[in-house]
């Protein structure tokens, strides 16, 4: 499956989450969508509880099908919790990090941001946004009017955001540096991992 880029609202309903940014379309329509959503209800199996997780997670993050197996694939060869190391994994992407820095308003754009060459770690141009950071990495936004001026705009869009405790950010620099590794209790709250375990385990 590739990279969704259809309407936001409709997988917002889908989910009852806020998966993307909150719109006005999911509280006139709070059931899910197509003609028979008001009336349509879905019997839940174990399986569909985890395809339900897992897609959600992908949504959230704009992972391919393709990336977000290899990603599972390398938290099962970590030591650890499996659904813990995945969501620490996916929070140390690089896209991943300048969203919860503030530097980008959401993960897409982040994404973008970083394929187009605008940030940095540790001094050096990184254009991969599935860039997996590491503890003492430090991001931020390359020295030049453009990267900035765009910086700038999403801090100022951002500022309801809290940044997480294992980041460190720096405003007036653009920057930020990773600090620690993210705990369990710092991980999204509105995600089991253990269902996403379970349904790739079968």
């Amino acid at each position: 499956m590739s990279r969704y880029t259809g309407p936001k609202a409709r997988i917002n309903r889908r989910f009852n989450q806020e998966i993307f940014p909150a719109c006005k379309a999911v509280d006139r329509k709070p059931y899910l969508p197509g003609m028979h959503g008001p009336r349509l209800r879905r019997r839940i199996s174990e399986y569909s509880l985890g395809l339900n997780e897992k897609q959600k997670l992908r949504f959230m993050y704009g992972l391919t099908e393709k990336q977000f197996r290899l990603l599972f694939g390398l938290a099962k060869s970590l030591p650890g919790i499996t659904s813990e190391c995945f969501m620490r994994l996916l929070e140390m992407r690089l896209d991943s990090v300048v969203y919860l820095l503030g530097l980008a308003k959401t993960r897409r754009a982040a994404r973008q941001f970083v394929s187009h060459r605008h940030v940095t770690v540790n001094g050096i141009c990184v254009d991969i946004a599935s860039y997996i950071c590491s503890v003492g990495d430090a991001v931020s936004v390359r020295n030049s009017s453009p990267s900035k001026r765009y910086a700038t705009q999403s801090l100022a869009d951002s500022t309801y955001r809290t940044v997480p405790g294992w980041l460190s950010q720096d405003k007036t620099m653009f920057s930020g540096k990773i600090e620690r590794n993210p705990s369990p209790e710092e991980l999204d709250k509105k995600i089991n991992g253990q269902l996403i375990v379970e349904f790739y385990s079968r």
